[in-house]
């Protein structure tokens, strides 16, 4: 079988154009794709588990270091232990965090309003994945 003959290879072509798109437009605001979810991710106020972000993100905690690293170099977060689990690290937002996650949150619903206005509701549907891959392995 040829790859473009398979279903996932169109579902990571179109996701990558996904990423792509977010990449481009996220560049603008000295940030990534990877960086803005992230973001997205912690709560404002409470703060954020690394463990949760990951898990959200579907990604390895140890895989978020990298990202992690380079938003608390630009002082966009600040890693603390937890007090009762030290095995725990809870994400932070700084202000400036805040005020990226805010362009962030803004970027993914104006992306989603422009997709919302040129994808027709039969392709939406074709869009729509009715099964997990937990439920189908």
């Amino acid at each position: 079988m040829k790859p473009e003959e398979s279903i996932d290879y169109h579902i990571k072509i179109a996701w990558q154009s996904v990423v792509n798109k977010y990449n481009q437009i996220a560049s603008g605001y000295d940030m990534t794709q990877a960086v803005g979810y992230v973001l997205i991710s912690v709560d404002m106020e409470q703060g954020t588990s690394v463990s949760a972000v990951a898990a959200n993100l579907g990604v390895r905690s140890t895989s978020l270091s990298r990202i992690l690293n380079t938003m608390e170099e630009q002082n966009w977060i600040v890693r603390k232990v937890d007090e009762l689990d030290k095995r725990q690290v809870n994400i932070y937002l700084t202000d400036l965090g805040k005020q990226k996650q805010k362009v962030a949150k803004k970027v993914v619903r104006e992306f989603n309003e422009y997709l919302d206005e040129h994808i027709t509701s039969e392709e939406k549907k074709t869009l729509v994945v009715r099964k997990t891959m937990e439920d189908v392995v």
